[in-house]
């Protein structure tokens, strides 16, 4: 089975940014955690600040993968270019949030992601990552 995290926008300075919501943890110490548990599955990560090469990963990887775990970050709420790009492919995706994003700001409780969505993983801190890959198996 391959699939492919995809992280959006300020997703690189997890470990640094507001520790108190995301941990403490960077994402490429946890992605090698993920990597040693899931052993059975062909893990991929991909990370940018850049909604075009989101898109790009999102066309490249979603009609070849068997799934991809897509945390659009802020993205999620104000980008209709990933919603698109996530109905017009044909591989399932999950998207997944680190903290409850309905505990939070008002614009937060939108997502453009979820319509397109096989599922919705959110609030569990980076265990999200890991209910997501499991729904795959």
């Amino acid at each position: 089975m391959k699939l492919i995290i995809i992280n959006g926008p300020n997703l690189n300075l997890l470990g640094k940014r507001e520790p108190e919501v995301y941990g403490d943890k960077t994402f490429e110490d946890y992605f090698a955690d993920l990597q040693f548990r899931f052993k059975e599955v062909q893990l991929e990560y991909f990370q940018s600040n850049i909604e075009g090469e989101l898109i790009g990963k999102i066309q490249e990887t979603g009609f070849s993968y068997d799934g991809i775990i897509l945390n659009a970050a802020a993205y999620t709420h104000t980008s209709v270019g990933i919603g698109d790009a996530v109905k017009a492919i044909e591989t399932p995706v999950v998207e997944v949030h680190i903290s409850n994003t309905h505990k939070r700001e008002e614009y937060r409780h939108v997502s453009y992601i979820s319509p397109g969505a096989k599922g919705v993983i959110l609030g569990f801190g980076l265990q999200s990552y890991d209910l997501a890959i499991q729904s795959f198996l």
